[in-house]
């Protein structure tokens, strides 16, 4: 049958399914592979599988029971910089050491989640947290002992658009709106800010909008902004014309707005960060759904300025996707491989380099990444904060667990971690979005 017609009879018996077992865990197939089979320099990469029933399984969002916290590796300890937040998606840290945590959602879609994939969809993304209202704000968060509890919380800004990604270029902070990036003047120490927002450039938004969240960061010199704009789909089934722009990295001229496709083929990409040892941009990728609980890994990769990363024709270089019509041979042939493999369906979303030896020398030259969670796979991968080690510039070994414990032993979400950054202490923040929290791990002896 067409495509369409076989999205469509696909999601109806998701949804027949989803309404007999009364469960997002009762649909699909389950991985075979080991986690960690899909992770690495040289992932393995199995035949797709095309099922009738997609998988649909997920840990329902609960929050955290009273009492309780995610557990850190071995030598380190974990606090809450703040609690009682509203979905905490992403921080920032300021140079006097405030921490800004853009608490935010979806903003309106009235194009995506049509049908019945998008009535599953909403009922999948409710489960998992997601289905909240946006607070469009920026909060504030200031530490002033160090011991890892910010004593005072302002609004710093609001009636913002689903903010998200956050820069500090000299005395102007860039925010990245689900649908343009914004300037607004800043000075140290400033809690709040009520300045009107600047439009620098418009990004790709509704209205279906399908990957919302847009961040960015400055380049060294502060001349220019990179901006990651995800699919509009996950393998552009509502057309490839609804894709303008988007799947890609964009860099802006400061100055004047300009702007140019700095990378494509990069289905979602999210965290940005420069690498200490060699100056490269790197970033955080997710990648498509519904070929199998074991494709396609998610990934960790340079980015090479004018580089094709496959999407949506190819994954992972030059496998071809052959659901995603016409074909593209040609474009498939220029297709880069990814550095990194992380895993299928982790969800990687925040990403940070470290800074410094406060965490210990095991985490001393590397990156961290948030890992938002699976709903795509049996078993639930993800949910969790690791640690990618570095040697020469270069991703070294499997992933390490740095903090772990967000899913409870039956299965259910206490909190989903997102974005990452480094503390001017060298300890790390996570925003976790379903704890509407935001922890701070740090190691024993770390400096206030």
């Amino acid at each position: 049958m067409p495509l369409p017609d076989l999205y469509f009879h696909r999601w109806q018996t998701a949804a027949a399914c989803l309404a007999v077992v009364g469960t997002l865990a009762g649909c699909g197939d389950t991985a075979t592979l080991a986690p960690t089979a899909g992770m690495g320099a040289s992932p393995t990469l199995p035949q797709p599988k095309s099922s009738l029933i997609p998988t649909v399984n997920i840990a329902p969002a609960t929050g955290w029971p009273a009492g309780l916290m995610p557990t850190p590796m071995a030598g380190l300890g974990v606090t809450a910089l703040a609690t009682g937040l509203d979905h905490p998606r992403w921080v920032h840290v300021l140079p006097n050491g405030d921490v800004l945590v853009a608490e935010s959602n979806a903003p309106p879609k009235p194009e995506d989640g049509k049908g019945i994939k998008g009535w599953v969809m909403k009922m999948v993304m409710a489960k998992a947290g997601a289905g909240v209202p946006s607070a469009n704000r920026i909060t504030l968060l200031r530490d002033l002992d160090g011991d890892g509890q910010a004593e005072t919380r302002s609004v710093f800004m609001q009636n913002l658009n689903s903010p998200y990604g956050m820069a500090l270029v000299g005395s102007d902070l860039y925010i990245a709106n689900a649908n343009a990036v914004v300037r607004v003047p800043y000075q140290a120490g400033q809690t709040s800010i009520s300045a009107a927002p600047v439009k620098v450039v418009d990004l790709p938004g509704g209205p279906i909008n399908h990957h919302w969240t847009k961040n960015v960061i400055a380049s060294p010199d502060g001349s220019k902004l990179y901006v990651s704009v995800g699919s509009n789909s996950n393998v552009a089934e509502n057309g490839i014309e609804a894709e303008a722009g988007r799947a890609a990295i964009w860099e802006v001229d400061v100055k004047t707005g300009g702007h140019r496709v700095f990378a494509s083929g990069l289905r979602n990409p999210n965290g940005m960060g420069w690498a200490p040892e060699t100056g490269a941009l790197w970033t955080v990728v997710n990648e498509r759904d519904e070929i199998g609980s074991d494709l396609v890994p998610d990934y960790l990769t340079s980015v090479k300025d004018g580089g094709f990363y496959g999407w949506p024709w190819s994954y992972y270089g030059q496998n071809v996707d052959v659901r995603v019509k016409p074909p593209r041979p040609d474009l498939v042939a220029k297709a880069i491989v990814p550095d990194y493999a992380l895993g299928s369906h982790v969800a990687p979303l925040g990403m940070a380099f470290s800074e410094g030896n406060a965490l210990g020398p095991a985490l001393a030259s590397g990156a961290f990444v948030g890992e938002h969670g699976s709903w795509n796979r049996k078993p639930l991968s993800g949910y969790k904060v690791v640690f990618v080690p570095f040697a020469k510039g270069q991703p070294a070994g499997l992933p390490v667990d740095v903090l772990t414990g967000f899913v409870s032993p039956d299965g259910k979400a206490y909190g989903r971690p997102v974005g990452v950054a480094m503390d001017r202490r060298g300890a790390l923040l996570v925003a976790d979005d379903v704890g509407n929290a935001v922890w701070r791990v740090a190691g024993a002896a770390a400096p206030k």
